[in-house]
């Protein structure tokens, strides 16, 4: 019983991999998008609010990229192998390390999202209500990190409890 729940985890490769190929295929289109935006820009004077606007359009599909990229990262390295070569700051040792990740790229999503809608002159009235409610989510997401942040000096890695439990 413990090698069939102990290979059950490998089922998290195909939503792992998921993730990562629509992350680059996030990535992909908003960057193909920001290059269209500077030809057009180059080419035909557009409007600066309307570069903006399509600019911040281009770098909401590469952050929504990143946190598929991070989910995708993260997933790989919490069920399947936790010695994956990646930066130190892309590095998740448990769902609390992934939550944060998460937690910092959502809110930087929200916070292009909201410029985006305060730079655009036809949703000039809806700024107030994307205001309040990208700060209610934020503030929202900074309580449920606090309120379930873990004690760092609690946190045992995968292999130290295996030897732990090896030991005992």
């Amino acid at each position: 019983m413990n090698r069939i729940l102990a290979a059950t985890r490998y089922a998290v490769v195909v939503p792992a991999i998921a993730s990562i190929l629509g992350a680059l295929l996030l990535m992909v289109q908003g960057s193909i998008e920001m290059i269209q935006v500077i030809i057009d820009a180059a080419l035909n004077g557009t409007k600066l609010k309307i570069t903006i606007v399509d600019v911040l359009t281009a770098v909401d599909a590469i952050l929504l990229g990143t946190v598929l990229l991070v989910i995708g990262y993260g997933l790989y390295e919490l069920f399947i192998d936790e010695d994956l070569k990646v930066p130190v700051w892309l590095q998740v040792h448990d769902l609390d390390d992934l939550k944060s990740k998460l937690i910092g790229v959502v809110v930087a999503l929200i916070a292009v999202i909201f410029v985006g809608v305060f730079v655009d002159v036809n949703r000039s009235e809806d700024v107030i209500t994307f205001g309040v409610g990208a700060g209610a989510l934020v503030t929202g997401l900074a309580i449920f990190a606090y309120a379930t942040k873990k004690d760092p000096s609690m946190k045992v890695s995968r292999k130290d409890f295996g030897s732990k439990k090896l030991n005992s």
